[in-house]
């Protein structure tokens, strides 16, 4: 178990350069359940840590429908609005409660409503997303090479591979702080600036 600069520079490659779902390859046609399954299963096969890993289940889409993330499915098809959806679930998942999602694509859901075209609201925000994402990436990989070439410089008077295991247990600590003070500032915004209009919406009714 030893720090390998090289190997590490991959992984960061890994992680950061998984092709993302743009807009033009979801299908214009609505989709089945096993079609959309089938579908992220492919486009975001690289996130997956090992092969059995699915990255969206039957279950998991039916539990976002009860959530009421998703707009209502029509003749048990989705439509390329609720693929745009599950995309941005997907990535919100990994960090925010069902809760929070709820309350973050709320006011994306009632843009939606009656809408019989392609949304361009959404659409233009996932597309926003991207942008701004691969910028992000960008930064994130010079910003972990640079905590790498602290850590490396780390050493203390003890054995060899025990310094090694300690320069790796340093670097995932500071991506756990990162991802923590991130997730802290999403729920931050949440809860002050959406759970209090979805509260307002609560007391209307």
């Amino acid at each position: 178990m030893f720090l390998n600069e090289e190997k590490l520079k991959k992984l960061i490659d890994e992680v950061c350069l998984v092709e993302d779902i743009k807009i033009n390859d979801i299908p214009c046609v609505d989709l089945y359940m096993d079609q959309v399954t089938s579908f992220f299963d492919d486009k975001l096969s690289g996130l997956k840590r090992d092969e059995e890993e699915k990255i969206l289940t039957k279950t998991m889409i039916n539990n976002y429908a009860k959530a009421k993330i998703l707009l209502p499915v029509k003749n048990k098809k989705y439509t390329k609005e609720n693929m745009v959806l599950l995309t941005l679930i997907y990535n919100l998942k990994q960090i925010l409660s069902i809760n929070d999602i709820s309350l973050l694509v709320a006011p994306l859901l009632q843009e939606l409503k009656g809408e019989d075209e392609e949304n361009e609201y959404l659409q233009g925000i996932y597309s926003k997303f991207l942008e701004l994402k691969n910028g992000k990436d960008m930064e994130f990989r010079e910003e972990f090479q640079k905590n790498i070439e602290k850590i490396v410089k780390y050493s203390d008077n003890i054995e060899e591979q025990k310094e090694q295991k300690a320069k790796l247990i340093l670097a995932v600590l500071l991506l756990i702080n990162g991802a923590n003070i991130q997730k802290r500032m999403a729920e931050k915004i949440i809860d002050n600036f959406f759970k209090d209009t979805e509260d307002a919406n609560i007391k209307k009714k």
